[in-house]
C-alpha cells in the first residue's frame, strides 16, 4: 500500500469534517422536523428602510437627546458657546481634580486654543510631536486626554474618533479622564449618517481606526459585576460647542 502524502491526509481531514458536519445540520432539521434550507435567502432590500434613512432632528432636539442619551450611560455633558469656553473649562477641570499631566491630539483646533498658556502649572504634551518619545506610555500616564471628535450621533450618544499619524487612539483610550470636544456642526441625528461616506470613500480611504465612544468605559465579564474604567477612561466629558 502506497504511503498516504501530506495533501491526502489534509484531504481526508476536510472530507471527514464536512461529513460530520452535514450529519450534525441534518439531525438538526429532524429535530426541527423541518426539511434543511440548502440555498441563500433571497434579500430584496439592503440597508436601512427608507423612512429611516429620511428620519432627521432639529439641532435643538439632537442636542437634547444627544445629552439625555450621554448622561445615562455615565457621561458628563456641557454646552459651551466658544472655543475659548472649552479652554476655561478644561482649566478648570484640571484645577478642580488636580490634573498634572495633560495629553492632546495633534490638532488644528487644540493647537488654535494655546491650552499650555491656559495651563502654566500642568505638563502638557502633544502626539507624536517628538518622534523619540514612547506615546503609549506617555499616554497611559496622562490624568486628562483631550481630543476633538470627528463625528457624533446623537441617537446613541456616539462619539466618533478617527485614528491617524496625527490622532493617535491611545489619547481617548488610556487616560484617567477623557475630555471630547464636539463642533455642534459634526452633530449628526443616527449613526448611519457617520458611516455611510466613510464606506463610500472607499478602502484606500479609511483612517486606521475609528473608534465609538458612548460614555465611560464599563465591563461585566466577571461575574456580571458592573465595572468603570476598566478598558478606557472611566471619566468621560463631551464639551458641545457652538
Amino acid at each position: 500500500m502506497a504511503e498516504q502524502t501530506h495533501e491526502q491526509w489534509l484531504e481526508e481531514l476536510a472530507t471527514d469534517s464536512r461529513r460530520k458536519q452535514e450529519a450534525f445540520m441534518n439531525d438538526i432539521a429532524h429535530k426541527l422536523k423541518r426539511p434543511r434550507v440548502l440555498e441563500k435567502p433571497v434579500h430584496p432590500f439592503r440597508g436601512a428602510p427608507d423612512f429611516w434613512q429620511e428620519y432627521e432632528w432639529t439641532l435643538e432636539e439632537r442636542t437634547q437627546r444627544f445629552t439625555a442619551n450621554f448622561h445615562s450611560n455615565g457621561g458628563h455633558v456641557s454646552h459651551l458657546s466658544t472655543m475659548d469656553e472649552a479652554k476655561q473649562f478644561i482649566k478648570e477641570k484640571a484645577t478642580e481634580l488636580g490634573a498634572r499631566y495633560i495629553i492632546r491630539q495633534n490638532q488644528p483646533e487644540l493647537a488654535e486654543m494655546k491650552l499650555e498658556e491656559a495651563l502654566p502649572n500642568v505638563s502638557l504634551s502633544v502626539w507624536n510631536s517628538n518622534e523619540n518619545e514612547n506615546w503609549k506610555a506617555r499616554a497611559a500616564e496622562a490624568d486628562f486626554g483631550v481630543v476633538v471628535a470627528d463625528y457624533a450621533a446623537a441617537y446613541t450618544s456616539s462619539i466618533a474618533v478617527l485614528s491617524g499619524k496625527d490622532k493617535g487612539r491611545s489619547v481617548s483610550l488610556l487616560p484617567t479622564v477623557l475630555i471630547v470636544i464636539i463642533p455642534l456642526e459634526r452633530l449628526k441625528t443616527k449613526l448611519g449618517e457617520i458611516l455611510i461616506p466613510l464606506d463610500e470613500a472607499g478602502r484606500e480611504s479609511l483612517p486606521a481606526g475609528i473608534h465609538f465612544i458612548s460614555g465611560p468605559s464599563r465591563s461585566s465579564d466577571i461575574e456580571n459585576d458592573l465595572t468603570i474604567g476598566v478598558h478606557g477612561p472611566g471619566v468621560v466629558y463631551a464639551l458641545l460647542v457652538g
